[in-house]
């Protein structure tokens, strides 16, 4: 594929990336099934038999709930997993299909431009066929996407601290990789106090090196990162998860 494609950056070494189907995607163990009983919020229902299921992978956007009513209300789900062991709420967290040979409710969402990617999920081929329904909504400027402002500038701090406690995808380029104790930051101003920096635990660099990237490599490279904006005087955002950051090709 060509550089100006967006890749994954698990993949970013890789010469080609092979066609997910985003309907063959994310097929992990049967969690059950049942009726959808009620749509309890943007991204959970409850089934006929009491249980509550939450939709794994996705943010909500406004128009979510409004969607998922007119997705899943009063028809039979089938959930699937890799740990169907409930949340502190009580929610079985799942991926969820009405057919074996259709996407994911989550993929449907994303498509829509009703979600976004939370990259919670592990597994590659499910987050890259995840991503691609989103780049479709994208591509089409549907649901979320319609708002030129839905990608916030890295270079406009100020813009991403007003999202403060909200999930934001923010595209830039590195401008330097620093450690600083047992935390790297990648830089995106270079006022590093008051500008855009992502921020990554030493936990978890391993995760990166394992897919072939050093975080040194992304200086000077752009990159769309996705996740929850903290801070004060400048907005911070904590990676915890390698599917976090895409690499967007040639500067």
């Amino acid at each position: 594929m060509k550089q100006s494609i967006t890749l994954l950056v698990a993949l970013a070494l890789l010469a080609a990336m092979p066609t997910i189907s985003v309907a063959g995607a994310c097929r992990f163990e049967p969690q059950g099934e049942g009726r959808v009983a009620e749509i309890i919020d943007a991204r959970s229902f409850r089934l006929d038999d009491g249980r509550e299921v939450r939709l794994v992978g996705i943010e909500p956007g406004a128009s979510a709930k409004q969607a998922l009513t007119t997705i899943v209300q009063g028809r039979e789900v089938s959930l699937r997993g890799t740990d169907d062991t409930p949340d502190r709420y009580g929610r079985q967290p799942a991926l969820v299909f009405l057919a074996d040979d259709e996407p994911s409710v989550q993929a449907t969402l994303l498509a829509q431009g009703a979600a976004l990617v939370s990259a919670e999920i592990a597994d590659r081929d499910c987050t890259t066929a995840l991503l691609a329904a989103e780049a479709e909504a994208r591509r089409a400027r549907k649901g979320t996407w319609s708002d030129p402002a839905a990608i916030k500038n890295a270079e406009s701090p100020d813009d991403i601290l007003a999202g403060i406690g909200r999930f934001v995808v923010v595209e830039g380029k590195v401008l330097s990789v620093r450690q600083a104790g047992t935390t790297t930051y990648l830089n995106f101003g270079r006022n590093w106090t008051r500008g855009f920096a992502v921020t990554i635990s030493r936990r978890i660099v391993p995760a990166f090196e394992t897919v072939g990237i050093t975080l040194k490599s992304l200086e000077n490279q752009r990159i769309r990162v996705r996740g929850w904006i903290e801070g004060n005087t400048g907005p911070r955002m904590d990676v915890l998860r390698v599917g976090q950051i895409e690499l967007l090709g040639a500067n």
